[in-house]
């Protein structure tokens, strides 16, 4: 069984993987494009940290489109590397981080530089979870949901508000690895 290190060794960094995309790759880059991160000196502090950032991500998974370009803007901004797996191409990793016992993606792991699993996030920040656990208990035919995930997946782009909560969401997670780190 490979390790998460081997994985993010063999993976694409996050530029070829949105380079490469074939689905939402107009969107996803849109978002990178014009996404700033804070000026909340989180990046200066990140970057005082040994971390590595192994996203398990498809290309078509709406949640993907709108998380990747802002972990990548935090992976940039605080010099981190970041790679990408697919999920589907080798599903032994998704399963070990498994959310609800489903294959929920994106996933972002965080490794230290000796390659040790220190941390994960994903697969959505609290508030968007919130949002897509609505339109799923929503007295809604399935038709209806389909549409309502398709509004949702318009607003990923265009919201900036549901990008700050992804930028905070993870934030929070770093700085609570960061914490433990120093602990």
């Amino acid at each position: 069984m490979k390790t998460e290190q081997q994985y993010f060794e063999e993976g694409l960094s996050i530029q070829q993987y949105m380079n490469d995309m074939s689905t939402l790759k107009a969107e996803s880059f849109s978002i990178y494009e014009r996404f700033t991160l804070p000026a909340d000196g989180f990046s200066t502090e990140l970057e005082k940290h040994q971390l590595q950032f192994l996203v398990i991500t498809e290309d078509w998974c709406g949640d993907a489109m709108v998380i990747n370009p802002i972990i990548r803007k935090i992976a940039e901004e605080s010099n981190h590397e970041m790679k990408v797996v697919s999920r589907d191409k080798d599903t032994d990793l998704i399963d070990r981080h498994l959310t609800n016992n489903g294959r929920a993606i994106p996933i972002v792991l965080i490794l230290n530089t000796q390659g040790e699993l220190i941390g994960r996030w994903g697969p959505r920040a609290p508030e968007v979870q919130a949002m897509v656990d609505g339109i799923r208990e929503g007295n809604l035919s399935e038709e209806e949901q389909r549409e309502a995930i398709m509004d949702l997946r318009k607003r990923y782009t265009k919201d900036e508000k549901i990008w700050f909560y992804i930028y905070n969401s993870f934030k929070e997670a770093l700085l609570n690895i960061i914490k433990l780190e120093k602990g």
